[in-house]
Order: structure tokens, then C-alpha cells, then sequence
């Protein structure tokens, strides 16, 4: 036995590895003895599931022969003997390049592109070498047609302006879309990771225009895209200047003692967390809060817990812990190679191999808009939030000055997660819901962590989950929740309403004489281009 051999046997019990072998090697007889059923097994992979595939060989085999030898090396790397978390860092990564040795990646094993290829006169093989050149110009694949959308021109459209500004962020107003508007204003905090149109997409797909028309006066944060000039940044800085003093602005234009507050994602821990500084200095203004896909309790973070661990959170403070700059780029790489089959190999096939051109779609325009985080903001995070997960334990931070505790914020709070979630597991946004005193409402979308979430109202597609009642855990909620058709925003209108305040008529101008429009929405801040530090 040679010493790889052993090595592998230390950490994968003789039963386990005996029983992989002898599955291993009974999908192999079958391969080569039963044809027709091979051509099953390889439609069953959309990558191979095209009828050049099954059509002719070798292709057949080569692409069931990858599949075979992936199900056997992802089945040792989920049957290793050793601690959960170091399992599923290893698993990552034999995922990652099984992912990047698929035999539909490369021309000489992709029969579809080859067919292409000849179809076109080898126009594909140009058109793939154009879209690669003009990919490694920007620094990133090209997941959609990005010269169909301009934000500020179809994307983002919603009339507004900004009234106030920072160094931290913008805050826009948006004009009123109904003669009355209920009295008690609502204000959406995107998260800073990325910019804030993922909340006011074409005007079909706006939750921003959603929440105009159900008669709220919508106020939204536009986190500046962190530069030189704010590489010093922290996570107070955040919470004060762009939520804090914000918020005080909404309650000066408004005339209001209170507001109705949203989150997405990160936005959603950096406002909870704002509601509990408030909440410490006696600033009772909060009227209700709305958490979408938001973590609070990061005890079981998902897929990004593999990138957390003291050693490379030390690292990031030595680097950047002061001052510096996370590019945008560099997360949105990472996010998107927490699926890469979808987000980066299935467009290396299209465009490069079969020189198609990515069609147009806004998610994915706004998926490649990255924006910079300061350093000092970032590091933070990753230790108190992820690494130490300090944030539900009431008293464990202390933030602008303030302990914070979220069990004494006591007002309305309706959660929602999403069921195949790998950045915000539904679970750990159930879990976070359960750290408020108040009257809590949990819902689950269908989907992912942005189709999930960002599900109009408007196409009504997908299903959502509802229970009237909290239990202890996730598991026990979702045993008596009842599934329902269409979006989730359907379901969050009718439970805003009440808190929405008696209606008044609508102010004439956006603004007022102390805050007057700087300029029209979206504002310059969410167009400025990501730089690298």
C-alpha cells in the first residue's frame, strides 16, 4: 500500500471508502455495457443534456465518465473523518475543480461548440476570441448584455432626488405616486456590498415603486462606492453617518416622531444594529422594521463560513484593519464562485466556446456592479459578525458609543429568507428573527438570495411560506407553514399597512427648506465606477 493510499484511509473509515469503490466501479462497467442507459444519466446534467451529447460517441462516454468520477471524489470529500468545518472547505474545493474540468469547458470535448463551430465558418471561434479580449479588458466575465442598461436611464428611473449627503451615503426622497400617503414614512437601507438598484429595478421589478404605490413615502440610502478618500471608514461610521443621522433628516423633512424602517442583506444587520443605538440613547423613532435576508445571528453563516477563520481575519486586519480598500471586484468574483457552474463556467462555454453574446438581464447588470468597502468597515465585520458572531449576544459590542442589544428592540419586525439561499441560509434568517422583543413575522421565498428576495409583485411568480406562529426552530416553523402562490410582497403589503399611519395629503415639493434637493434621483454616488486601491 502506498502512502497516499494510507493517508486516505485515516481519514475514511475501510467501510465508507469500500462502499464508494464499489459504486464507483459498477457506474464504470455500466458506461461501457449498457449505452442507452448512459445517455440517461448524462441528460440528467443540463450541461450534457443537448442531444449532441447523446448522439455521438466519445462524447456520450467522456461526459458520464466525468460524472461518475465526480460523484465518487464529492462522496470521500463528504465522508472524511475530520471536523465539520475543514470537511466543508475541502469540499469547496474538489467541487470547485470538478467544476472547472467539465469536459463541456473545452472545445476539444464539447461537441456542441464544435458543431457551432463548422455551422458558423469558424465565425463562433472569432466571436468567442472577441468576447474573451474585450472580458479580460474589464477584469471579469460578462454575464449579460450590459450595453443594454444605463442606470439612471432604465434601471433606477424612479423620480426622486437627493436631499442629503455624506461621506458615508445619499439619501434619496422619491416623489409620491398616490393623492394620499399614509403619515409614518418608510426608509430602505440596501446593502453596501453592491448598489442600491437592486431595490429599484425596471419599474415592473421596483420594490422601490412597489412601496410608492401601496401609498408610503419612500425614503432609500445610496451607499457612496468607497474610494481613497474613505479607506478609513468603520462600522460606526456607517451606523452614524449614513443611518443615523440619516434617519434624523427623514424625521426633520417629514415632520414625523417615527418611520418605518427596511434591510436587505447586510443593510439589514447595519440597521438593526442602528435600532439598538437608537434604542440605548432613548430614541424611541423606529416604527416597525422589515429584515430581508439578513443575518444576525451568523452561528451558521453558510457556504461563506469556509473563508472565516482567525487566521485569515488576522490577515485582513494587518492589511487593511486601518485603512485600505476591499475592491468590489474581488467580491463579486467570490460570490459569483459560490456558483460557478452558473456564474462562471456556463459563461465561459457561451461566450467563449460558442461565441454567443450573454443576453440582457438586470439582475445580472447589477450583479457585475461591484462597489469597494473600506477596510477598517470590512475587517470589523468579518471578526464581531462572522467570526465571533458577537451580534446576537446582547452586550458582547459596543457600537457609536452604545451597547448593543437586540432583544430590547420591541417593535414590529417581519423577516423574510429564502429557501436556496447559500449567503443568507433561510434558517440563520429565521434564527436571527427570534433575537427581537417584539411581535415578529417570518416568511420564506422560493429561490435564492436575489430572486428570492427581489420577486415582483407585478409577475407574481414563484410561492412563498407563511406561519402565523413563531416556534422554537426553523424546522418546527416551516412542519405548519402553509404555501401560497405568487411573491412574498403581496404578503408584506397587507402587514405594513397598520403601521403606515392615518393618511394625509401629499407634500408638493421633495424636501424641505432646510434639506433641499441636491440633486435628481438616482444620484451620482450609485454611478460612481469602482477603483482599485
Amino acid at each position: 500500500m502506498n502512502n497516499n493510499s494510507s493517508q486516505l484511509q485515516s481519514l475514511i473509515t475501510p467501510e465508507k471508502l469500500s462502499k464508494i469503490q464499489r459504486e464507483y466501479f459498477n457506474d464504470l462497467m455500466e458506461v461501457f455495457s449498457a449505452p442507452s442507459k448512459t445517455l440517461q444519466k448524462i441528460k440528467t446534467d443540463k450541461r450534457f443534456s443537448s442531444s449532441d451529447w447523446s448522439q455521438s460517441n466519445p462524447f456520450a462516454s467522456i461526459a458520464a465518465l466525468y460524472m461518475i468520477n465526480s460523484k465518487a471524489m464529492m462522496e470521500i470529500a463528504e465522508n472524511l473523518s475530520i471536523k465539520s468545518k475543514e470537511k466543508q472547505k475541502i469540499q469547496f474545493l474538489v467541487e470547485q475543480w470538478l467544476e472547472s474540468v467539465s469536459p463541456s469547458n473545452f472545445l476539444a470535448t464539447n461537441p456542441e461548440a464544435q458543431k457551432k463551430l463548422l455551422e458558423s465558418g469558424g465565425n463562433s471561434f472569432l466571436n468567442g476570441l472577441a468576447n474573451l479580449m474585450g472580458d479580460i479588458q474589464k477584469g471579469r466575465i460578462s454575464q449579460t448584455d450590459e450595453s443594454a442598461f444605463a442606470v439612471g436611464e432604465n434601471l433606477g428611473i424612479t423620480e426622486g432626488a437627493v436631499i442629503y449627503e455624506n461621506q458615508v451615503a445619499q439619501l434619496i426622497q422619491y416623489e409620491p405616486s398616490t393623492t394620499k400617503v399614509g403619515s409614518v414614512p418608510l426608509l430602505i437601507v440596501p446593502p453596501c456590498i453592491n448598489k442600491f438598484y437592486i431595490m429599484d429595478l425596471k419599474p415592473e421589478s421596483s420594490l422601490v415603486k412597489f412601496a410608492i404605490d401601496q401609498g408610503n413615502t419612500v425614503f432609500l440610502i445610496s451607499w457612496k462606492n468607497a474610494g481613497i478618500n474613505e479607506a478609513h471608514l468603520k462600522w460606526d461610521d456607517y451606523v452614524e453617518k449614513g443611518l443615523i443621522n440619516t434617519i434624523d433628516v427623514i424625521l426633520s423633512v417629514t415632520k414625523k416622531q417615527k418611520l418605518n424602517t427596511l434591510g436587505f442583506c447586510i443593510g439589514g444587520t447595519l440597521l438593526s444594529t442602528a435600532i439598538s443605538v437608537l434604542k440605548g440613547r432613548g430614541k424611541n423613532c423606529i416604527n416597525s422594521l422589515t429584515l430581508m435576508a439578513s443575518l444576525l445571528d451568523f452561528n451558521d453563516p453558510g457556504i461563506l463560513d469556509i473563508f472565516i477563520d482567525e487566521k485569515n481575519v488576522a490577515a485582513r486586519e494587518k492589511n487593511i484593519g486601518n485603512s485600505g480598500l476591499v475592491n468590489g471586484s474581488e467580491l463579486a468574483s467570490t460570490f459569483s464562485f459560490l456558483r460557478s457552474r452558473d456564474l462562471v463556467w456556463n459563461y465561459v462555454v457561451n461566450n467563449y466556446l460558442k461565441g454567443d453574446k450573454p443576453v440582457a438581464f438586470d439582475l445580472l447588470f447589477w450583479n457585475s456592479d461591484s462597489s469597494n468597502l473600506p477596510g477598517p468597515f470590512y475587517s470589523w465585520y468579518l471578526r464581531n459578525m462572522y467570526l465571533e458572531n458577537k451580534l446576537k449576544s446582547p452586550g458582547e459590542l459596543s457600537v457609536c458609543g452604545q451597547p448593543i442589544d437586540l432583544s430590547s428592540i420591541d417593535i414590529p419586525v417581519y423577516a423574510m429568507g429564502a429557501v436556496e439561499d447559500h449567503i443568507v441560509p433561510w434558517h440563520s434568517a429565521y434564527d436571527s428573527s427570534r433575537l427581537f422583543s417584539g411581535n415578529t413575522k417570518f416568511v420564506l421565498g422560493a429561490s435564492g438570495h436575489i430572486a428570492g428576495c427581489i420577486n415582483p409583485a407585478s409577475k407574481n411568480r414563484r410561492s412563498y411560506w407563511v406561519n402565523s406562529k413563531m416556534r422554537s426552530n426553523s424546522a418546527k416553523w416551516l412542519e405548519s407553514a402553509e404555501e401560497r402562490a405568487g411573491s412574498w410582497w403581496n404578503d408584506w403589503k397587507v402587514w405594513l399597512k397598520p403601521y403606515q399611519g392615518g393618511l394625509i395629503n401629499i407634500k408638493k415639493h421633495i424636501g424641505s427648506k432646510k434639506f433641499t434637493p441636491i440633486e435628481p434621483a438616482p444620484g451620482r454616488y450609485v454611478t460612481e465606477i469602482s477603483i482599485k486601491s
